[in-house]
């Protein structure tokens, strides 16, 4: 994994865990790694995991069993999704929307882009909500 400098390694780590949680390649109850084989898979100090996995702790999103380790924790992937989907909302999709503003992108051209990346994803969209207007909207209240 090569690491960005704008953000610190412990996020990064917490980030690409909670990607694997959402795309489902952990689930709920999975035991991850330990901090030490973690630390050497990224060639990062095991300090840098404790403090990846304490973060991930207290968000709920990992659950420490003592002395036998870390495991996603019950409904991660819900918790994970919403947290994501919430900052994916206020930073991402807030910025897109206003270049769609200002360069005259109609919702009907939005719809077209998304609904061809619905397609590619093998229609992996959470309640298949196709934007409209309104949600739209909504989202970006």
């Amino acid at each position: 994994m090569d690491f960005n400098r704008d953000k610190p390694i412990y996020l990064q780590i917490a980030d690409y865990l909670s990607d694997l949680i959402i795309r489902r390649e952990l689930k709920d109850g999975d035991r991850l790694l330990s901090v030490r084989e973690l630390g050497a898979s990224f060639g990062v100090n095991p300090n840098t995991v404790m403090r990846t996995y304490d973060y991930l702790e207290n968000e709920g999103v990992i659950a420490n069993k003592r002395g036998i380790g870390f495991f996603v924790a019950p409904s991660a992937s819900e918790s994970v999704r919403k947290t994501k989907r919430k900052e994916f909302i206020d930073n991402e999709l807030r910025r897109v929307a206003e270049n769609m503003c200002f360069l005259g992108v109609t919702l009907e051209e939005f719809s077209e882009i998304y609904m061809s990346a619905v397609e590619k994803s093998g229609g992996a969209v959470s309640h298949n909500r196709v934007p409209d207007n309104d949600n739209l909207k909504e989202d970006l209240k």
